[in-house]
């Protein structure tokens, strides 16, 4: 059980970490928003694994669904709905 639980921490590590680097490699904002909210949905898992249930259902909802929405909400008002 402890491996499993290990070779899962690792997998969610490094899913936040290649998640986070795409959001900053991305050109495209739209993509670098989705990169982010993918980023935001690591970490809630991460504090799941790590048995903080209530900082999770936080990070899923702020930083996989909230922010996203505003930042994406903000695009298409300052860009006019053009992407890039």
């Amino acid at each position: 059980m402890s491996n499993l639980m290990m070779i899962l921490d690792i997998l969610v590590i490094l899913g936040l970490v290649v998640s986070a680097i795409l959001a900053v490699h991305f050109e495209k904002l739209l993509s670098a928003v989705i990169a982010l909210c993918v980023t935001g949905l690591f970490a809630a898992a991460a504090f799941l694994i790590m048995h903080a249930p209530d900082v999770a259902i936080s990070e899923a909802a702020v930083g996989a669904a909230l922010c996203p929405l505003i930042f994406i909400v903000a695009l298409k008002k300052i860009r006019g709905g053009d992407d890039k």
